[in-house]
């Protein structure tokens, strides 16, 4: 990351609220921009600051390892990336549902739409949603708990789609239940086999090499 430690934070989106361009404000502590701890050997120097969102009041923190500008390695939360290995539909999805939490219905149905277009590009084109599920399970391109979930998210997003005036509106943490699905999903479908070919192809750049 390119960031330093300064009276600001610059992001995006503010990775607890989602919120664009979030104002995050340093507020670490003693009226210094950064705090300096060591570790126990006095090996190393580690830079610490806390910054506020002014739309949600939650705090990021951003730590790094001393050096002439203090550059910024490591932020917690961590912000929000979606893997580039996800088809660009299904992507873009995930990515809208992950941005839109802080309106948890419009979440849920983006993540519904986000599990249809995977599984539509797993092989199964045809059919709802539903049968689409059933089918991943049913040829073991998703796992019987998986299914299950898929259902949960594909009950739920109905539920918003077509008003059930007996179904609670979801909150953030159904929806944010919601993505973690959409994202566990992606990552055993794309992202490992993605990781793993990649593996592979380097171990066999190696040995070609040492030969």
């Amino acid at each position: 990351m390119s960031y330093n430690h300064g009276n600001q934070l610059s992001l995006d989106r503010c990775p607890h609220c989602k919120v664009a361009r979030p104002v995050l404000n340093n507020v670490t502590m003693a009226g210094s921009t950064i705090f300096s701890s060591k570790s126990h050997s006095n090996s190393q120097n580690v830079f610490t600051s806390a910054y506020v969102c002014t739309t949600c009041g939650r705090v990021t923190m951003a730590m790094g390892l001393q050096s002439s500008q203090h550059p910024i390695t490591n932020i917690w939360p961590k912000p929000s990336i979606v893997d580039g290995a996800i088809p660009d539909k299904a992507r873009q999805f995930l990515e809208q549902a992950i941005n839109s939490i802080h309106a948890p219905s419009g979440a849920v149905m983006l993540c519904a739409s986000a599990v249809d277009e995977m599984l539509k590009d797993k092989g199964h084109p045809t059919g709802t949603l539903n049968t689409r599920i059933d089918a991943a399970a049913k040829n073991h391109l998703i796992t019987p708990e998986m299914a299950v979930w898929a259902h949960e998210v594909r009950l739920d997003a109905n539920d918003q789609r077509h008003a059930d005036k007996d179904a609670p509106l979801p909150n953030a943490a159904a929806a944010q239940k919601a993505i973690e699905f959409v994202q566990a999903l992606a990552e055993f479908l794309y992202v490992l086999p993605a990781r793993v070919a990649q593996g592979r192809k380097s171990v066999a750049g190696d040995t070609i090499e040492k030969k």
